[in-house]
């Protein structure tokens, strides 16, 4: 019995310091963890950030072009800028526009580019063709006939 108590703190030493490598040990697998997860959390939030300025250069992009096919590829340049910034609250992305005159009886092609950084990768590049518009530029494009948009969804209802 004697040699058993004599062992006795010597084991309790060895816990001891056992158990403190076990908390350095968790500790340190903690912190990686944590950097692990901080690190995945930041790179979501970039690309998260990325996409949401591509749709909106997207949107932008799409305003543009939507602006020279109602004024016309002719008209366009004289009536509004081929380049700038947009107004706020989009003042952090610039524009560019630029209109190739073609032969005749082609359509114009029409680029607009749309950047909100210094990267190469920040911007949205919109490639076209837009037709002449031929006759009187303030004819009305209005169809000649009336267009019944819930005929058309609920045909088989009405039929019935």
């Amino acid at each position: 019995m004697a040699a058993l108590r004599r062992n006795t703190p010597r084991r309790r030493i060895r816990r001891r310091g056992m158990a403190l490598a076990d908390a350095i040990i968790g500790g340190v697998m903690l912190g990686i963890g944590l950097s692990v997860i901080l690190s995945v959390a930041c790179r979501s939030l970039a690309t998260h950030t990325d996409g949401e300025k591509r749709l909106v250069a997207s949107w932008l992009a799409d305003e543009l072009l939507t602006m020279v096919l109602v004024e016309g590829p002719d008209n366009y340049p004289m009536l509004y800028d081929t380049s700038g910034s947009f107004a706020p609250p989009f003042e952090e992305f610039s524009f560019e526009v630029d209109i190739d005159t073609p032969d005749r009886g082609m359509p114009y092609r029409v680029t607009a580019l749309v950047q909100w950084g210094r990267r190469a990768r920040d911007a949205v590049l919109v490639d076209t063709l837009i037709a002449r518009r031929l006759g009187d530029p303030e004819q009305l494009r209005e169809p000649y006939e009336p267009v019944d948009r819930e005929a058309r969804y609920y045909e088989d209802e009405l039929e019935e």
